[in-house]
């Protein structure tokens, strides 16, 4: 029988930060059946001990992220009588930090999650990337910071909503073959604009299995190999034809294709320093 591990992840705010971590890690570990715990807004002893009974019903290794000396002591110290393997995930990089800015960190526990103005901003971001999915309000588009281009089904909107979250205003506008570019588009200044393509298989079967969910089974040109090659090898020309930057998302994850246009406007904001 296969073993089964457990993971804690112990945190006095959302555990957002942790869930990240936890799950990055594991990805890189495959054929192993974990079980994660996620035990959030700890901030009291009384909740600690209740965190800290249910692991040792299932001991395994512990995560956590608690700001408050009390009660990160208390946790190292009953895992340790409990023989748990315990990782505060926080405490070499505020260190470091605390080090190079040369100040005492806050101690104030889900602090990244305050309403301040990067929150507000992000709010704003996703305001009007809603506003701007899909080629609407094309009459504001120029005030985005990056557009997203592409043909039918390249995970357009998606990543739109993943920089929005991460505070960018990004727009996106779907190229349809035989129509022309709308021209606030072709005269936008200020954003960044971005070509999206996927590979014609793979994107035949993304179409093919959107319109399964749809409950339409007809063959059409919209999932025709042929005529789907040259709907993507014509974007790929329009793209070189205006100098924009273009990004394979074939086989890349939301997440990973986001964090390639973050890595193109990093670059477009240092050339123009």
């Amino acid at each position: 029988m296969e073993q089964k591990f457990h993971i804690h992840l112990v945190s006095d705010a959302t555990g957002e930060t942790l869930n990240a971590i936890a799950n990055a890690a594991l990805a890189q570990f495959e054929g192993v059946d974990v079980q994660v715990h996620s035990y959030a807004l700890v901030r009291s002893e009384h909740q600690l001990n209740r965190s800290i009974d249910h692991i040792a019903i299932s001991p395994g290794l512990v995560f956590f992220t608690l700001v408050n000396p009390r009660l990160r002591e208390m946790l190292l110290t009953r895992c340790g009588s409990l023989n748990i393997a315990c990782v505060d995930v926080m405490e070499r990089p505020v260190m470091e930090l605390s080090k190079f800015l040369g100040i005492a960190e806050t101690h104030r526990p889900g602090g990244q999650h305050e309403v301040d103005q990067r929150y507000l901003a992000r709010i704003e971001a996703l305001n009007f990337t809603i506003q701007h999915d899909d080629g609407q309000s094309l009459d504001t588009i120029h005030e985005a910071e990056v557009i997203l281009v592409g043909a039918s089904r390249t995970s357009k909107t998606p990543t739109c909503v993943y920089l929005a979250i991460r505070g960018i205003r990004a727009a996106n506008i779907p190229l349809v073959p035989g129509m022309t570019l709308p021209a606030p588009l072709t005269q936008a200044k200020g954003p960044m604009i971005v070509g999206l393509w996927v590979s014609p298989d793979r994107l035949v079967q993304v179409r093919r299995n959107r319109l399964t969910t749809m409950g339409e089974e007809r063959d059409t040109n919209y999932i025709d190999l042929d005529t789907v090659r040259a709907e993507i090898a014509n974007t790929r020309k329009l793209f070189e034809r205006h100098d924009w930057p273009q990004i394979d998302v074939s086989r890349r994850s939301i997440e990973e294709t986001a964090a390639a246009v973050m890595n193109l406007l990093t670059e477009r904001q240092e050339k123009r320093a």
